[in-house]
């Protein structure tokens, strides 16, 4: 049988996508399920199994038509051993073979990568990076994450750890990211605005100051999507605190565009649904602090594949693992 099928799987905390595709990045079927961690892997994984068998039959093909598998997750993972080692999403997948699983189970070639690297080369292949041969790519979601791709090849250090910006402390005090205090993931992640919202709600508060952010029920925690919506409708506040946002995550891009010197940098996340609001303050604060030489060269833009982007991500995995060393982007 002729090999014509890749396969994503894309492994969230929340949910998880399967899918099939006869020409990435365009995808045939697609199925989503509750990945629900706290179950743990076991029940996960025989989902993933079952219905990918189901997709492939209803494909009419089978498992000998896979060219390659990818699979995306979050980290820390160990993508030369192919091992979810629970990421802070999954905290009971610990030292799950994932791979090996696949492998086993359909008999073609597997791929693990970290979700921000995966992003990167989705980004860099069919969407806001096509065409770089230097390019950066911020997860901003939840957390913080980085894909780097340098000379047209993903780059991923020594053991998998480069792109971990969101690590990088931007000031000594401030909202937790990474589990450190004041850390660009702490500035300039959902999780982290959601933080800064916190306190800039009780702060106004004493001041005697209105937002719609103080219309919430009682006893929810405002998340980053209220801080959006409220500055939609023209809330100060919230526009006040993307502003804030904005300005600390251009601090982080010129610490990128410094060292790196990338053609691009595609922001993935909240630069999709703040838009300007956000980028805006970023490209200004990244205009003061980057090197004047690099900054003519790099162009800030939210990145383009919006919500599919996991499943293309995915795809791009199973591109490599169908691939020959050769024909690979990895570095």
């Amino acid at each position: 049988m002729r090999k014509d099928i890749w396969v994503g799987v894309d492994i969230g905390g929340t949910k998880t996508a399967v899918v099939l595709s006869r020409k990435p990045p365009e995808v045939i079927s697609r199925t989503e399920f509750a990945t629900l961690p706290a179950k743990g892997p076991q029940q996960a994984i025989e989902n993933i199994l079952a219905t990918l068998h189901s997709m492939l039959a209803a494909a009419d093909s089978s498992s000998k038509a896979i060219h390659g598998i990818g699979v995306s997750c979050g980290g820390p993972l160990d993508t030369v051993t192919g091992v979810v080692q629970a990421p802070p999403n999954l905290p009971t997948w610990i030292d799950v073979p994932i791979v090996d699983i696949l492998k086993k189970e359909f008999r073609c070639p597997v791929l693990l990568e970290n979700d921000a690297n995966a992003g990167a080369m989705a980004e860099h292949r069919f969407g806001g990076g096509k065409g770089t041969r230097n390019m950066v790519f911020l997860t901003m979601g939840t957390g913080l994450g980085a894909g780097i791709i340098l000379n047209n090849k993903l780059y991923s250090g020594s053991n998998g750890m480069a792109g971990e910006v969101g690590h990088v402390r931007l000031t000594r005090t401030g909202p937790v990211g990474y589990n450190k205090a004041g850390s660009v993931e702490g500035w300039a992640s959902g999780g982290g605005l959601a933080q800064i919202a916190e306190d800039s709600i009780q702060s106004a508060r004493k001041r005697g100051r209105t937002s719609l952010l103080m219309n919430l029920p009682k006893g929810r925690k405002v998340t980053a999507k209220d801080v959006g919506l409220a500055a939609k409708k023209g809330d100060a506040l919230a526009l006040r605190i993307i502003t804030d946002c904005g300005k600390k995550l251009g601090q982080a891009l010129a610490i990128l565009v410094d060292i790196l010197n990338p053609e691009r940098i595609v922001i993935g996340g909240l630069a999709m649904r703040l838009g300007d609001t956000l980028l805006e303050p970023a490209r200004k604060a990244l205009a003061q602090e980057g090197l004047a030489p690099a900054l003519a060269v790099c162009t800030v833009v939210p990145a383009t594949l919006g919500e599919s982007i996991g499943d293309v991500a995915a795809l791009c995995i199973a591109i490599d693992a169908g691939a020959e060393p050769a024909a690979s982007n990895r570095g």
